[in-house]
């Protein structure tokens, strides 16, 4: 049996609304197999702690291989994925169209979407994946202040542990109101000197995101004033809904498609009228430009919205290839720490961010490619905060090493949850405000 392919990688639709899909049987036995394979092959065991809690149940089993494994146990594997998707990105050899055919995070969301389907999530995690709600609520002007002075309480914060399952010491996200649709309102432009390059248009429509709405607002306007800068128009989609990816972590696939079908008649008006698509959130990008057209491969507009959307960074790195981005800079910014966030590198779109930040005058770039632990909520929930600083701890002390003037990550999340690992005071920045402050606009 060949080790590996020559062929291109590639990745088969979710067929999530067959009846198989959702049968126990076949699951478990396509876990057995999948698992069978991993437990001869072992490479993927320090990415994250799904893969040492399966070696661990093959090992300590009467056989010691994945026959004498319960099947009872295989949800112990399951939940500790979060869909990183590293395994299948950068380790295994067997992935389609290998004759294997592993796609062990696609396997793992079958298994949390069967096991949501049963009734097996909490209401906490329910509740805690609702982003938009949750932001909509602490973003109250009158509310936001108590509820960001609440996640620094620790009589509040052992609250929080006991009733909705966050660890007392995660880092938690302020929330800031006005909102950055708030800030922004009225603040658009029709497009109509937007000159094209390449694959862009040269006019953009960006996607919020909750987290860039509701918890760092700041991000959305330094992407917008980078934007305009390199005289690329920019508009806020007028209403959106959340891209997806907490309820696509529970298995909650229903709600998934909810949200697809609120958010992608707002995308298609934009694309048919010239406009490409953004959001400053990997996740929220991956979204839509892999998991959903997996989702529903037969839906048009899912697929033309795949090819209107970009990353900030591989937009603006198209923009320079074609003599389009400015580089007026008027700061240096010397030393960069940069964590690649997951779900950016999944989009194969290559290193994007720090190909942009390296046209920024003395400036150098440590990459750190290694994943962050967060991953939406398993950074934040009791049972796995602690693994989750097990998995940062690589990538904090790169950090150290580095010694860098800056750190930064695509992802917000990830970032705050490594500089609160580092806790000697190092805030995470995002790039796009770092490009910013190299314009000095």
């Amino acid at each position: 049996m060949r080790e590996g392919s020559l062929e291109a990688p590639t990745r088969h639709p979710l067929d999530w609304k067959s009846d198989d899909f959702w049968n126990i049987d076949s699951l478990n036995h396509e876990l057995e197999r999948v698992f069978d394979l991993c437990h001869g092959c072992r490479r993927c065991v320090s990415l994250c702690q799904a893969f040492p809690v399966l070696f661990d149940l093959v090992d300590n089993s009467p056989t010691m291989e994945v026959d004498g494994v319960a099947k009872a146990d295989y949800g112990k594997v399951v939940e500790q994925c979060y869909l990183c998707d590293l395994c299948y990105q950068t380790k295994c050899p067997y992935i389609p169209p290998h004759e294997w055919n592993i796609d062990f995070p696609h396997l793992m969301l079958r298994a949390k979407a069967v096991d949501f389907r049963n009734g097996g999530a909490k209401i906490s995690s329910k509740l805690i994946s609702n982003t938009r709600l949750v932001g909509k609520l602490a973003s109250i002007p009158i509310v936001v202040e108590t509820v960001n002075w609440g996640n620094k309480n620790p009589t509040l914060r052992g609250l929080l542990e006991k009733t909705l399952d966050v660890h007392h010491d995660a880092q938690l996200p302020t929330y800031h109101s006005p909102s950055a649709r708030s800030r922004l309102k009225g603040n658009q432009d029709d497009g109509a000197k937007a000159v094209a390059a390449g694959p862009t248009s040269g006019k953009v429509a960006i996607f919020i995101t909750c987290y860039g709405d509701h918890n760092h607002p700041k991000m959305v306007e330094d992407l917008v004033a980078v934007l305009r800068h390199n005289g690329v128009a920019v508009k806020l989609l007028a209403r959106e809904s959340c891209c997806g990816m907490p309820k696509l972590e529970l298995g909650d696939l229903d709600t998934v498609e909810k949200y697809k079908n609120a958010n992608l008649p707002q995308f298609i008006e934009a694309v048919n009228e010239g406009w490409d698509l953004m959001a400053p959130v990997p996740s929220c990008v991956l979204m839509f430009k892999q998991e959903i057209p997996l989702m529903f491969p037969g839906d048009e507009a899912a697929q033309k919205v795949k090819r209107a959307f970009f990353d900030p960074f591989e937009y603006l790195m198209h923009r320079h290839a074609a003599g389009l981005f400015k580089t007026d800079f008027k700061n240096e910014l010397g030393k960069i720490a940069w964590q690649v966030a997951c779900h950016q590198r999944v989009q194969n779109i290559g290193p994007k961010t720090r190909d942009v930040l390296n046209l920024v005058p003395n400036t150098e770039v440590v990459t750190i490619e290694r994943c962050s632990g967060h991953d939406g909520t398993y950074g934040v929930k009791k049972a796995t905060y602690e693994l989750s600083r097990k998995i940062a701890k690589p990538v904090e002390t790169r950090v150290k090493q580095a010694a860098p003037q800056h750190f930064t990550s695509d992802c917000v999340m990830a970032g705050a949850h490594i500089a609160h690992g580092l806790g000697d005071g190092t805030s995470a920045e995002h790039p796009i405000s770092l490009i910013r402050n190299a314009y000095g606009i």
